[in-house]
């Protein structure tokens, strides 16, 4: 590359001093400090090897040759800016983007681990995160808004190719100060079904969830009905009433002793984190990269947290 070819900034200055009619104007324009304008005008000049400006007190003027020059530092400019855009483009164009639709309970506590595993695995890849209630993932799913969903629910469409990633434990938590608290006895399935619960709202996986496996509790009204998790957490320690939700949801809550989990007697309420699309049975590209990413990290979740009971 040839020495003498003038810097671009230097050459964007000179063309706002000829448009602004004076050096400070056209340094002021660029966010210049006058002396270092003034130092590469003059650097400009021993390239060019004449005068550009003509200098007096009423300002600075370009001569005959500095008219010249700017013109071809217009077009200087111009074509730097057509390649900046160019190149800008073609990183875009190695970017793959990926919609994806998590239900509350995976997007807050899951998808963090999964998308940092993603990004390590497949730098390439953008992904744009939908947080929403089971029922509306399936649905952006079907409509082809979402390339990929996570659900909660145990109701997964015939029409939807599903994955599932992990059980999880749905547990009935109260205030410190409930009476339920301080209980020696489990709650029966049946004392549950007939307590006003304070519970997310239709459509979300954890209440669909809870439904199927206690479907007697939906005949009972709650005595709250919010949309996000952390609403009911918040509800239920001020003391509005039990709750049900993920173990995923209240560990830190509970390990705080913010929230005290009750046992239920009987089984185990668990439902499966499942992954869902539509197309192809078999995934590929970025939305089974980051299926892989959430399956290897499930696997270690799963691992590390036996290891830990067993201990």
């Amino acid at each position: 590359m040839p020495d003498h070819l003038p810097n671009l900034q230097a050459l964007s200055l000179f063309v706002a001093v000829v448009d602004e009619g004076g050096l400070g104007a056209g340094a002021r324009k660029l966010g210049m400090y006058q002396p270092n304008a003034s130092r590469m005008i003059g650097q400009l000049e021993t390239q060019a090897g004449v005068p550009l400006l003509d200098r007096s007190p009423r300002g600075a003027r370009p001569t005959s040759a500095g008219l010249l020059y700017a013109a071809h530092a217009r077009e200087l400019l111009e074509a730097a800016g057509d390649f900046s855009a160019w190149l800008r483009h073609s990183r875009d164009e190695d970017t793959l983007d990926l919609r994806v639709g998590a239900s509350m309970t995976i997007a807050e506590n899951l998808m963090p681990a999964w998308l940092t595993d993603l990004r390590r695995s497949s730098p390439r890849v953008r992904v744009d995160l939908n947080v929403l209630n089971s029922t509306q993932v399936l649905e952006q799913v079907r409509s082809g808004e979402l390339q990929l969903g996570f659900i909660e629910t145990p109701h997964v469409p015939r029409w939807v190719h599903a994955l599932s990633l992990r059980q999880d434990e749905l547990v009935l938590v109260v205030a410190s100060h409930h009476p339920w608290a301080r209980r020696t006895e489990p709650v029966s399935i049946q004392e549950l079904a007939t307590t006003a619960l304070v519970v997310r709202e239709g459509g979300s996986g954890t209440r669909d969830a809870f439904e199927e496996l206690v479907p007697q509790a939906a005949s009972t009204p709650p005595v709250q009905q919010l949309s996000s998790n952390g609403a009911v957490r918040i509800a239920v320690a001020s003391g509005a009433g039990p709750a049900v939700l993920s173990m995923l949801a209240v560990r830190t809550q509970l390990e705080a002793g913010q929230l005290v989990r009750v046992p239920v007697a009987g089984a185990r309420l668990r439902r499966p984190l499942t992954a869902v699309w539509k197309g192809p049975r078999r995934l590929g590209g970025p939305a089974a990269d980051l299926v892989a990413a959430a399956t290897a990290t499930t696997a270690a979740t799963v691992s590390t947290t036996s290891t830990a009971a067993d201990g």
